[in-house]
């Protein structure tokens, strides 16, 4: 792909990555749900969680768009969705500006976050954007030694889900600018709902280090799939679709609440994706399996907010 196929506003939504954004509004939808169900729901809060996770997620994008190109992780074998900086479609130098520039707004957003949540708050966000940029960065990039999934499940996960039900919290309950963490901000309750959507969005990560683990055991890149291969990479794939699919049950044993099953319905689609990844190594059957795996990382999200909030 060349630099006259492509258009510029449609190159920099392909930097972007829409496709993400399901990953960065799944933990939100989710915080907001359980807060909304423990009578802590705050709208501003919330909204700003999900436009900074959102500004991080895109920022993340472009850092790995520039970093894995001029590191050389990207090459023309590639068999997934088209990297505008190894294709040429835009200049390494605008790719790593843009990337300051989203997380200097995320900061900016963050600012608000800070304010109503306190010291906690500014420790969080301010590692979560070093992270962003330390995940194909830096003089240790955290994707390239295998600690990508890590990377994603503390952050799109756990991190996420409960930040966003600590800032409702402390709007509700606590005074601004806290230096400590309020009592009833964090809770059980807000980590084991964490632990689906830190699953399922690793789960993304894992089907795209199996179809890429050729190409990056050759650019040296060192993901979990590279070190130990196809099969330890299906059984972490089926292990953290079984810990998303438990999770729900623990809320109807703790909590008495039937509602947080309603996500048992994207079963199917998750048995068939899993069926792919089981079998398959090709970009051809598992850039669809990318897709789906996001798909059901949105769809569980939506039906687990709604069960939690019920």
């Amino acid at each position: 792909m060349s630099m006259q196929e492509v258009s510029m506003p449609k190159a920099w939504v392909m930097a972007a990555r829409p496709q993400t954004l399901p990953a960065a509004a799944a933990p939100v939808f989710v915080g907001v749900g359980l807060a909304w169900n423990d009578g802590v729901f705050a709208l501003f809060p919330a909204l700003a969680a999900l436009i900074g996770a959102a500004l991080i997620q895109i920022g993340t994008n472009f850092a790995n768009d520039y970093y894995d190109a001029v590191q050389g992780a990207d090459t023309e074998a590639r068999e997934g969705f088209t990297r505008v900086t190894q294709a040429g479609i835009i200049e390494p130098t605008a790719v790593k500006r843009a990337m300051y520039l989203t997380f200097a707004a995320a900061i900016l957003v963050g600012t608000y976050l800070v304010y109503v949540g306190g010291v906690p708050i500014l420790v969080i966000g301010l590692i979560s954007v070093a992270s962003g940029i330390a995940y194909t960065g830096g003089p240790y990039p955290l994707g390239y030694h295998g600690l990508g999934d890590v990377f994603v499940f503390v952050f799109f996960g756990v991190i996420a889900v409960m930040g966003t039900y600590y800032v409702q919290a402390a709007a509700v309950l606590a005074a601004p600018l806290s230096i400590g963490v309020p009592a009833g901000t964090v809770t059980a309750a807000a980590f084991v709902a964490s632990l689906p959507i830190a699953a399922i969005s690793t789960n993304i990560l894992v089907v795209n280090n199996i179809r890429d683990r050729r190409e990056d055991a050759t650019t040296g890149k060192r993901t979990l799939a590279v070190r130990f291969g196809y099969r330890v990479s299906r059984v972490q794939y089926v292990a953290l679709m079984v810990l998303a699919y438990a999770t729900p049950f623990w809320f109807v044993l703790t909590e008495s609440s039937f509602g947080a099953l309603l996500p048992l319905v994207t079963l199917p689609l998750a048995v068939s994706v899993t069926q792919t990844v089981l079998t398959k190594t090709e970009g051809a059957a598992l850039n669809p399996a990318l897709e789906q795996t996001g798909k059901l990382l949105a769809a569980y999200a939506v039906l687990f907010t709604v069960g939690l909030a019920i």
